[in-house]
Formats: C-alpha cells, structure tokens, sequence
C-alpha cells in the first residue's frame, strides 16, 4: 500500500536523488522547528537505503525543491512523512537492487547493501547507488511492490542519533534571525490597535527626525505602515517615535473580564453536537463540574523574524513558518502576485507549536518587498509585537456532567464545551491594515472546527458519551492553533473530573481508571504509572503533599499516555517529580522522543502554574515576561520517562501526547495535596486560597 502522501507526490525523485559520490539527497515536506523532525526521518531514509546518517543530506524544504506535504502540524510528521519517506526509499533501494543484479548477472536475493554500497554475497562489487544512478530515472511513480524492513531488521531506527539541527544552533548561525544578506535593509511595521482601526494621522516628520542620520522609507497603503531603513537600529526609533502618538479611527477596545474563559458563555455561539442522546434511569447518581484555561501565547524565545526579497520579478521569502507551500497563496493574495512568481525557503526559528507570529512575519517581509523591489527586506518582531499581536490559544471553558449507576459504575459521559477557532491561518494579521480588507472566509463546520473537541470524549469504556461545543467564532483577539489544539484542555478536564467521580464513588483513582479499560496497551501504560510512582504509598492527602495521575489516548487513535506528577503546596504550588510512561509505537529515536515528551510535560506545568494572557483596552496587556511568566529553569522538577515499545507497532506522534496527562496529573496532584480542587487554570496564589476557604 502506498502511503497517502508519496500518492500526493508520487515521483521518487521528489523523495530521493544521489546527487555527488557519498551523498543521499533526502526531501520531504515537513519542516524542523526543534521538535527533532529532521533527524528521525533521516534516520528511516538511511535504514530503507541502507546508507550511513553520514551519507544523509536532508534537502531543506523550499517550495519547488521538496514534496508538498502541507504544514507541519498534529504530531504527524512521523506518521504521514515518515511512513512516505519509508516507501519511497525502500522502492529507491529496490530499483537499485534490480539495476545492480542485471550488471552483475546475479540475482536479486544475492545483492546486499551497506552504507551505499552493493555487496554480492557479501563481497563487494564495487558497484554504489552512485555508480548505478545514471542508468536509473527516478522520475516515476512507486510501483507499490517493494517491501520495507521489518522492525527485526533495523540498524538505525530505534537507536538515539545525534540530533542533525543541533550543532549550527549551539555554535552561532542556525537560526533565521542570523541570516544577513547583502544589501539588506530592515522595518518595523506600525501595527493597528485592532483589526477594525484605520490609520487617521501620522507624523511622517517625527519618524524621520528619529531616524535621523541614518535613511528611512515609510511606506504607506492603506491603514499599513513599514518604516525601512539600512540601519534596523533606526527603523526602530523611527517606529517608537510615533507608536504612540499615532491616530486611529475606531481603535479596539477590550474589558479586562474577557480574559477569562468564563466570558465565553456570554458571546454569540455556533452548536456542534455529538454522541448519544442524553437520558438514563433516574436512580442513577449524577455529578457535574467545569474546568478553564484562559487564553495562553506561544512565548517563542526569540521573537518571529521573515525576509522577503522581489528582484526580475520573483518574490523569494525566508520563513520559519510550519510549512512552505500554504503560506505561498495567503503571499500571492496580499501582494497581487501570481502564486507561481513566488518562492518559500524554509529557515529554522524558534521552538513553536502550532500558528505563532512565523507566518505574520513573512507576510510583513513579503507585502514590503513586493512594494520595494531590489534589496533584500528584513522584518524582525519585537518581543512586544509577539506577545500582542501573533496568534494566542483559544480559551476554553469545558462543562461536563456524569452518571454512576447503583454499583458505582460511570455509565453516561456529557462534555459541553465553549471555545474559539483553533484552526485559523486564514486570518492573517496584515490583511485588515491593507485596502482591499481581509478575505470573506466560509464559516466554520464540524470538520473545520474539529480543534475543539479533540479528546473530547473519554479514553474509556463508557456506555454512553455525547459532546456538544458552543463555538465563538468572533473572539476578542485572534485565536489559532497551539500545541494540542483543545485536546490538551479537554483531558485535563475530564481526567481531573474522573479523580472527582473516583472520589464520589469510593474508589481509589488508579483502580478506577483501570475498571474501565479494555485495551491492553492502555492497562499496561496506567498499571506501570503506578509502579514507577509510588502510588501505593500515596497517602490519604490533605497536608500539603499531593501525588496525581491521568491517562489519555492522544486524540482517541493514537499514542497511549499516562503521567503522574508530585507537587507540594503552601502558598503555591512546586513540582516535586513528574512521570511518564507512553507507547507510541515504534520509536524511530528514543532520546527525540523522550526530548518531545519532556518538552510537553514542562509546557504543561508552565501553563498550569503560570500562564494567562490579559486582554485590555487595545489588545493584549500581557506583552512582556514580566506580564506573561513562564516556569523558570529553577522550577522545574526531575522528570522520569519510560517507552513501552510493542514489537510490531506502527509509529504515532509524539510531539503532543504529554500535555493533557500532565496537566491533569498536575491538577489531581494539588487536588490530592490540600483536600479542596481547582479547577481554572493557572493555579495561582489566589485561586489556593479561594478554593481553600470555599472548603
């Protein structure tokens, strides 16, 4: 069978080419953002060829230059590349096999190869893949013949290779904020205080005196306005210089109140429903509860950077975006440009998941230098412009409500949900500033909304489950997509309800969970929880020192995920020690994979210890790290991963399995400690003592 995205892009030179001696040329259309990507597909190109990691030269993505695998996105480089790039190397290997048996007059079953080279019952033959490669066109589809090796026959997957991205990062000049190109000049763009203001007054003079010796260009159009200049030190203080002075019509402005998740309950929805009909016998025993998180950023820690360049009438863009090929039709929609005129390379930035200010900054570098052709157009964001004008995650607010029949069992499961557009790259931010407006997009459906109610129903054998979701689609700031979407939010909900139904039904949390699970992989996660926990010893709780569990199975297909976590709580709340144990399947690198489980699980606690964005007036307050906290290197706690890797699995995604676990083993873990429950997030000093003088 082949894999649905060497269907999509089905030439094997797309995939493969063996341009010089020693050299394996590897393209794919995912990108690495420090989620290790770029290495584990690597290293299954190198296991399917049979060459070194050595002799691997990973194309970087550029439109034109790698398939079109669309955005990197959902923890599904792995599944979707990964297994494309499988196929294609093994029917690479294949045809290679074939060509060097008909040369060598032997057959097939003969040949073997190793780091590129053609071995004929384990003599060498002097043949390569580069001796071979002028009588091969590569420029045709997979015949869907060739066979991929078994888990028994790997060499390369499943061991930690160093990961590839690593050295230029460490060492200076790996990042997309270190290219300098000759001739470059650089802008700052004056934003708007809200999508519906236009520009009304402008003093041009002021800039210019700020600028002042250096050149500076303002350009004007519409309601946008770049200050560039050869010196970004100038373009700076030219942008400072009217930031604030600067008159808007119809500027935003936002209550403080519409921070919280719970000011969604009071704007217009759209309702999206599923599941079994509500209604059982009346002597069942029903409870209810509702959990929030507030609206949450990205906190890149570099703000986002782009380079647009428009010379003998192409436009070339240096992006960190998720991707290179969507953004170039939102490119050739601001600039008036014929899509084919245009051209994305890839360059790494910093760490992100999901729609942060990448894109936004690409837009701003591609709109200016479509307006000036000729040099090189360099946009660097500001931490300010990061935190207050990239996409933020929706907040959510997520009711739910059980039912226990006579013996104590959960038989019935509603999950009401409120929330934003977790999906919306269609929104850019410098489309409204322009003349022509942003685009009349469709509104959404079930399949466009369907962030929102990932994991939305439980992990477990339940009779009956229905979910519901009251969808805001005109948010107080725009929203989009973050680690998880609203999957992370929906398990910590639900996991945390489940500790309280465990709690009312008598029942310790861990056994409670295990009564309900039928699947193996998922028992065996949860029963090994305990053991590397303690959990036998946990305690009655009450006193300050909590231990928490959660379970989950990543978006109901995927990696199976179980994290306990040990906090201590006075004031505040302090990690003490988290766990994880998770199958994912085959792990290709298991250092990568416990690096992205890791990650996931200190993001985690960050957004439920520290984590709101605060909306006021204009747009978003919260637009430094001494408005917008994460956890600090101080705070973070030993943390202990275990791989269950069955033999024979199928590889899932990694990067987003640990957060909801972790969340919920974070808000079971305080719960535990001091006898009462929070259920919004963050877990600030506050919410300690509310929740405990409402006990």
């Amino acid at each position: 069978m082949i894999p649905a995205s060497l269907q999509a892009n089905p030439s094997l030179d797309r995939w493969v080419a063996f341009p010089a001696p020693g050299v394996a040329r590897i393209a794919f259309g995912k990108v690495e953002y420090g989620q290790g990507a770029l290495t584990a597909l690597a290293q299954i190109a190198a296991e399917e060829l049979d060459v070194s990691m050595a002799q691997v030269q990973v194309a970087n993505a550029a439109t034109g230059a790698v398939p079109d695998e669309g955005m990197t996105v959902g923890s599904m480089s792995i599944e979707v590349s990964g297994s494309a790039v499988r196929a294609a190397c093994a029917e690479v290997r294949a045809l290679f096999v074939a060509q060097a048996a008909r040369r060598l007059d032997c057959a097939e079953g003969q040949i073997d190869v190793r780091d590129g080279a053609f071995l004929r019952e384990g003599q060498a033959t002097g043949e390569t893949y580069w001796t071979l490669a002028p009588a091969i066109d590569l420029a045709q589809p997979p015949s869907g013949q060739a066979r991929w090796k078994s888990q028994d026959q790997h060499r390369l997957v499943g061991r930690s290779e160093p990961r590839l991205d690593l050295p230029a990062k460490m060492f200076g000049g790996g990042f997309i904020q270190d290219l300098v190109m000759p001739g470059m000049l650089h802008a700052r763009v004056l934003r708007q205080p809200g999508p519906t203001a236009r520009l009304a007054k402008l003093d041009e003079p002021a800039a210019r005196r700020a600028a002042a010796p250096a050149d500076l260009d303002i350009l004007v159009e519409g309601s946008f306005v770049a200050f560039i200049s050869p010196s970004e030190a100038a373009a700076a203080r030219a942008h400072a210089a009217v930031e604030l002075t600067t008159q808007w019509d119809t500027p935003r402005d936002l209550s403080p109140t519409l921070s919280e998740a719970a000011s969604l309950k009071e704007m217009p929805t759209t309702e999206l429903e599923t599941g079994a009909p509500a209604g059982g016998p009346a002597n069942r025993k029903r409870l209810q509860a509702a959990y929030s998180r507030p609206y949450i950023a990205h906190g890149s820690m570099s703000p986002s950077c782009g380079i647009g360049h428009f010379v003998d009438g192409r436009l070339t863009v240096w992006t960190h975006a998720q991707g290179v090929y969507p953004p170039r039709m939102q490119i050739a929609r601001i600039t008036g440009l014929a899509p084919e005129a245009i051209d994305l390379e890839h360059a790494q930035g910093a760490g992100c998941y999901g729609h942060n200010g990448a894109e936004d900054a690409a837009y701003d570098a591609a709109f200016i230098a479509s307006r000036r052709p000729g040099p090189p157009i360099r946009v660097q964001w500001r931490r300010e412009d990061e935190f207050g004008h990239s996409p933020v995650s929706t907040a959510m607010r997520v009711e739910m409500a059980a039912e226990l029949d006579a013996s104590g069992r959960l038989v019935d499961w509603t999950t009401e949900i409120w929330t934003n557009l977790h999906v919306n790259r269609g929104r850019t931010l410098i489309e409204p500033a322009l003349p022509q407006g942003p685009p009349d997009l469709p509104a959404p459906n079930q399949a466009t909304a369907f962030g929102g109610r990932l994991n939305a129903v439980p992990s477990y054998d339940i009779e009956a489950v229905r979910v519901k979701e009251h969808l805001v689609v005109h948010s107080p700031v725009r929203t989009s997509s973050l680690r998880g979407l609203g999957g992370p939010v929906n398990t910590y909900a639900g996991e945390c309800f489940l500790d309280e139904i465990a709690q009312a039904a008598g029942q310790d949390p861990l056994a409670f969970r295990l009564a309900m699970l039928s699947d193996p992989r998922a028992r065996a996660v949860v029963e090994r929880i305990g053991v590397v926990s303690g959990w036998n010893a946990r305690g009655a709780g009450g006193e300050g020192q909590g231990l928490g569990l959660a379970y989950d199975r990543h978006r109901d297909r995927g990696a199976y995920v179980a994290v306990a976590a040990k906090v201590s709580v006075d004031e505040e709340v302090r990690l003490e020690h988290l766990w994880c144990v998770a199958d994912a399947g085959l792990i290709i690198n298991p250092d990568g994979a416990k690096n992205q489980i890791e990650g996931g699980m200190i993001m985690a606690a960050s957004w439920a210890l520290k984590e709101q964005v605060k909306l006021e007036g204009r747009g978003v307050a919260s637009v430094t790290w001494d408005d917008y906290p994460i956890l600090r290197f101080d705070e973070v706690p030993p943390v202990d991963i275990e791989l269950i890797v069955p033999p024979g699995a199928a590889p899932n995604g990694i990067g987003e399995i640990s957060l909801g676990p972790c969340l919920a083993a974070i808000g079971n873990a305080v719960a535990h400690a001091l006898g009462a429950r929070l259920r919004d997030l963050p877990y600030t000093r506050d919410r300690i003592a509310r929740a405990l003088l409402a006990e």
